[in-house]
């Protein structure tokens, strides 16, 4: 019986990739407009070669990258890169198709929902409230709450001591292989691979159920709860 579904946020239920290339996108041809000397899509690639090297979140990547560049921070780029990214990001952070159909029809389930992610407090909360789900989860568990990113047990532990449901109660529902799924089998959850967010090409995730869609998870758990009742 499946009591309770967590889920990863970026990549499973919003697209995060889109909205990062948009807004990078927007923030270099701002930073260009501004003064700085260097093709397009150069600075696009240095960008992202330090989000891969040091996190996709870091706050700070545009002062590296002008540092690392021209060996100082002209804060007329940075602001217009800044101002330009956030403009940006506002209007590409959108849910992947039937998101809140599904989180709808979990809950009328009886499904209990919480969120684990890797990234800080604030920015799961943004995006959470930004994408109008703040109705659905029951608890947030982020890597402020244990210092530890998955597939590390300790944030599949914090959500279900929260959510008081067993492990084997429980379904992951995540796009990296490597850390959503890894992890909470581990842990001795259930999982489900949101192979639509997949950036990695993996092959093969081993999860216990790879989705198409988002909604292809309410089918899945309502086949386990009518075997199980």
């Amino acid at each position: 019986m499946i009591k309770a579904v967590i889920l990863d946020i970026d990549n499973t239920l919003m697209d995060f990739m889109r909205m990062k290339r948009a807004a990078v996108d927007a923030a270099v041809d701002a930073m260009i407009d501004a003064g700085l000397a260097m093709p397009k899509k150069e600075m696009v690639e240095k960008i992202f070669k330090i989000y891969w090297a040091e996190g996709i979140e870091d706050q700070n990547i545009f002062d590296k990258v002008l540092v690392k560049e021209f060996g100082k921070v002209d804060y007329k780029i940075l602001a217009a890169g800044i101002l330009g990214y956030k403009r940006a990001k506002e209007g590409h952070m959108t849910l992947y198709p039937h998101v809140k159909m599904a989180l709808t029809a979990l809950l009328k389930m009886g499904v209990r929902m919480g969120v684990v992610s890797d990234a800080p407090r604030l920015s799961v909360w943004m995006r959470i409230v930004g994408l109008g789900l703040h109705h659905y989860f029951e608890h947030v568990v982020t890597f402020d709450d244990t210092g530890e990113k998955k597939p590390s047990p300790k944030p599949f532990k914090k959500i279900l001591e929260l959510m008081g449901t067993e492990p084997g109660s429980a379904i992951m529902v995540g796009d990296w292989a490597e850390r959503d799924i890894k992890g909470a089998k581990a842990f001795g959850m259930k999982t489900a691979w949101a192979k639509y967010g997949n950036e990695f090409d993996t092959p093969v995730s081993g999860a216990d159920y790879e989705l198409d869609d988002i909604y292809d998870l309410v089918g899945i758990i309502r086949g386990i709860n009518e075997k199980t009742h």
